[in-house]
């Protein structure tokens, strides 16, 4: 059972030929509520050309209009908005690499990188956390606004950002210790030329001095 509702937890990201269809059709999801589907919250969004994410619309989150709404979709829109790193938002403090530069294999493997894929420059997209028995009432919905879904487990997204946490406080520990090894080896120099500076005194205020005859 815990299985067929994670595998009906999902994030869906809709395109458009058509961008102002994008209001149409989140105005649509919003309307979607039943026991068949629950729109948890969805967004407008766009890309510019520097990568940035600006949501354009939103429902299912309290932020304030051109910020990103709460909850998964507002991290994902947060994960998405910058150009080669990314700093999520909030307490969170997770760095990421840069989706854009996932190659066309990575893109297919990462649910994260297929939804940055998605969210193209200069046009709407919508990013929206559904729970669905099926994906025909979202899917429908949306077909009748010529939008094309895509879509991806949310336990597939969550593991990601869980993953690239770690990987990241990781690489802070390595970092932590490249910096900490480079200041012993300092301290080993600045102990060896100040040794060998006590060495020459000694040796120069121990010389025999020199008589003329």
């Amino acid at each position: 059972m815990a299985d067929d509702m994670a595998s009906n937890h999902n994030v869906v990201v809709v395109t458009f030929a058509d961008d102002d269809k994008a209001y149409e059709a989140l105005s649509d999801l919003k309307q979607l509520g039943s026991d068949q589907v629950k729109v948890i919250a969805a967004s407008v969004v766009t890309r510019g050309e520097d990568g940035h994410v600006e949501v354009k619309d939103q429902f299912g989150g309290d932020s304030l209009a051109g910020t990103a709404t709460g909850g998964l979709v507002g991290l994902i829109i947060g994960i998405l908005g910058g150009p080669l790193g990314v700093l999520l938002g909030g307490a969170t403090g997770v760095l990421l690499g840069s989706l854009w530069d996932l190659d066309d294999q990575d893109e297919s493997d990462s649910a994260l990188g297929e939804v940055s894929k998605t969210v193209k420059p200069g046009r709407l997209t919508v990013l929206a956390e559904v729970e669905e028995q099926s994906p025909d009432i979202v899917d429908g919905a949306m077909q009748k606004v010529s939008g094309t879904v895509t879509r991806r487990p949310v336990y597939e997204i969550e593991s990601e950002i869980a993953a690239a946490q770690e990987a990241q406080r990781e690489a802070k520990e390595q970092a932590r210790k490249k910096l900490r090894d480079a200041r012993l080896d300092k301290a080993r120099g600045d102990t060896h030329a100040k040794v060998e500076e006590l060495k020459a005194k000694l040796h120069h205020d121990n010389k025999p001095a020199t008589t003329s005859s």
